[in-house]
């Protein structure tokens, strides 16, 4: 049988392709991923990766079935606050690892589909941050270079497919983390609406929010990847189905921008909202202020008493295996009453219905994913403002109960990556997947190393 290797561009749909003509197997880009790996070397990419031998005999086992499955051979990361069974769950911090027997109902659907289980990937602690720097297992750069932080929390997987190591990685969303990483290392991050993926198996940061959410490097991959993940959880109450939206493309534009003074980012922006426009039916413009004041609600607010809510016991067992500015941040939850739980959530039902009406005279709304970019010198200066300005637009989402697609949308006059995010209502997902091919092409993923070739 001939061999060959797929670039890093062949993704999903490529190694398909590639399997059903038998010019690849699964255990070429077994070999490949794993020398990708190698190559790499230290990139705190990595918590914990499958052993060799068990990737080789899950390739030999693929290679007896029938290649028609939906995600045949197709190597995965998986953010390692989802449970993979047989390698340690850890949520970036040591003292918190168990190792469990079964899989988090995500990784068991993506397992029934074909998948290959690379291995569990690096965040910041306890999904905890937009940064990615706040792991004892490093802080891994985005594939940009020049220091430049690689975003998070679900750093680890956004690089391991901007890298080219793996063509699909799992991560999380609550604030932005499936997002924010998306856009600093120029790959797709879809966050599907609550619930339409199940989170079993997945240590909750929020748990009333959280998302789990895909990295791949075109919109193509991440719709085949959700048809996959989509569907009921019986393992998790807040798991939930909805009738998918009509396609449209009216759009809405937002107005008052605030971009932390980064003219490039700004211009980045305004050059991808030009080209969308231009391709839109229809478009209405609108202020983001009732945005940031719902994002403000998940840091500034109570919900920070939900993750002390999940935490609380293990940070007074542990109180030094926790890094300061997460336990800072997760502890501040015991700031709020029950008073301020209810004003609060009166406030965001305003704020929802507001958000409503928005979208009964726009299908979906442009924004940019983060105001600007940091390196890591920089974040770690001034981690918590820092880290805010990057959820600036990101955090209200789950909040306000959307659905959202970070794009890439090319770079600055300096070279840094801008993205772009298209969010609609809940269960808007084919309309987000539609419209970012037809409003935003042609999409300019991260610039990978073009050796050794992998899928």
């Amino acid at each position: 049988m001939q061999t060959a290797t797929a670039t890093p561009s062949a993704g999903v749909l490529g190694l398909r392709t590639a399997y059903r003509t038998g010019t690849l197997r699964p255990r070429d880009v077994v070999e490949a991923v794993l020398a990708r790996i190698a190559e790499r070397g230290d990139d705190a990419v990595w918590i914990s990766v499958a052993p060799a031998a068990e990737l080789r005999e899950r390739a030999a086992e693929l290679e007896t079935l029938d290649p028609a499955l939906p995600l045949y051979g197709v190597p995965v990361a998986v953010k390692d606050n989802i449970d993979v069974a047989g390698l340690p769950t850890t949520a970036a911090c040591p003292a918190f690892a168990h190792t469990p027997a079964a899989d988090a109902g995500s990784v068991r659907r993506l397992r029934e589909a074909g998948a290959i289980v690379v291995g569990k990937t690096n965040l910041d602690q306890f999904a905890t941050g937009l940064n990615g720097g706040r792991s004892p297992y490093g802080a891994p750069e985005s594939v940009f270079g020049r220091d430049l932080i690689s975003g998070g929390s679900s750093s680890g997987s956004a690089v391991a497919v901007a890298a080219g190591i793996v063509p699909v990685a799992l991560g999380t969303d609550t604030a932005g983390s499936g997002r924010v990483p998306a856009a600093l290392n120029g790959v797709v991050g879809l966050k599907p609406s609550r619930g339409l993926v199940g989170a079993s198996g997945v240590v909750p940061a929020c748990r009333s929010l959280d998302c789990v959410s895909v990295f791949t490097r075109d919109v193509a991959d991440a719709a085949a990847v959700l048809r996959v993940l989509a569907g009921a959880d019986p393992d998790d109450p807040w798991s939930r189905t909805g009738t998918p939206l009509p396609r449209g493309l009216t759009l809405a534009l937002p107005e008052g921008l605030d971009f932390e003074g980064d003219a490039g980012m700004r211009a980045a922006f305004e050059a991808a909202a030009d080209g969308a426009v231009a391709r839109a039916a229809g478009v209405v413009r609108t202020s983001v202020d009732p945005l940031r004041e719902a994002g403000d609600l998940l840091y500034g607010g109570p919900w920070v008493a939900e993750r002390l809510a999940v935490l609380q016991d293990f940070l007074a067992a542990h109180p030094d295996d926790v890094l300061p500015v997460t336990r800072a941040v997760i502890e501040k939850g015991s700031a709020f009453s029950a008073v301020d739980a209810f004003r609060a959530q009166y406030r965001l039902q305003e704020l929802k219905a507001w958000t409503d009406r928005l979208f009964t005279t726009a299908d979906l709304l442009l924004l940019p994913t983060v105001p600007t970019t940091f390196t890591r010198a920089e974040l770690a200066a001034e981690p918590v403002a820092r880290n805010l300005v990057l959820g600036r637009y990101t955090q209200s989402t789950n909040l306000l109960d959307l659905a959202a697609l970070a794009v890439p949308a090319g770079t600055t006059a300096d070279g840094r990556p801008c993205g772009v995010t298209l969010v609609g209502p809940a269960f808007s997902e084919d309309r987000l997947l539609a419209a970012a091919a037809a409003l935003l092409p042609p999409l300019v993923p991260a610039p990978v190393p073009s050796t050794p070739e992998v899928p």
